[in-house]
């Protein structure tokens, strides 16, 4: 069966529930690669800055750091400066993955819901029926069933960004501690 005729024979909940899957499975491409981007970008200045100062005795990081700033501004390393820089910065870097939890945890309820509802529609139209046998009933309950499945797919690629965004930040915020520790260490 192609989409076109599973969508013309769709109910209207269950093309709602396709909608709003599809729109979830956009929204958390959008998410993922806009984040990505950000993180990986910052995670490369930064290791470039650890790496710099491990070895040069120069004690200011590089300017495109997110020290730098926070350093020039208070005119010398303080260890709770340092540290609202991390968290600002981890703060920052992990917009967008609550966004990510929820569909992931939603989507395959979403699915779930289209297909009860498209499994009740069609015992509803095979009850109008005289005799209704295997290649009857088969057909409509497999077409409710792409409501679920549409669902499981979405939360698949949900769960796997989200956890591939996590271990990107948690890189980040291991580099930032270091560069953290390295600063505070040749300040005192």
């Amino acid at each position: 069966m192609s989409v076109i005729s599973y969508l013309s024979q769709s109910s209207t909940i269950n093309l709602i529930v396709i909608a709003t899957l599809s729109l979830y499975f956009i929204v958390i491409f959008s998410i993922f690669i806009y984040r990505y981007r950000v993180i990986n970008r910052r995670l490369q200045v930064e290791s470039d800055t650890l790496a710099s100062l491990y070895t040069s005795s120069d004690d200011t990081p590089d300017s495109r750091s997110i020290f730098y700033n926070y350093i020039t501004r208070n005119k010398g390393v303080e260890e709770k400066v340092l540290k609202a820089a991390i968290s600002d910065t981890i703060r920052v870097s992990t917009r967008g993955l609550t966004q990510l939890s929820i569909i992931a945890s939603t989507s395959p309820f979403i699915g779930l819901f289209g297909t009860v509802v498209g499994i009740l529609d069609s015992f509803g139209k095979l009850a109008h029926l005289k005799s209704a046998s295997l290649s009857v009933v088969a057909p409509a309950i497999s077409e409710a069933l792409v409501a679920t499945a549409v669902g499981i797919f979405v939360a698949i690629f949900a769960y796997s960004f989200n956890l591939l965004l996590k271990r990107k930040v948690y890189e980040l915020h291991s580099t930032l501690e270091s560069i953290s520790e390295i600063l505070l260490s040749r300040s005192r």
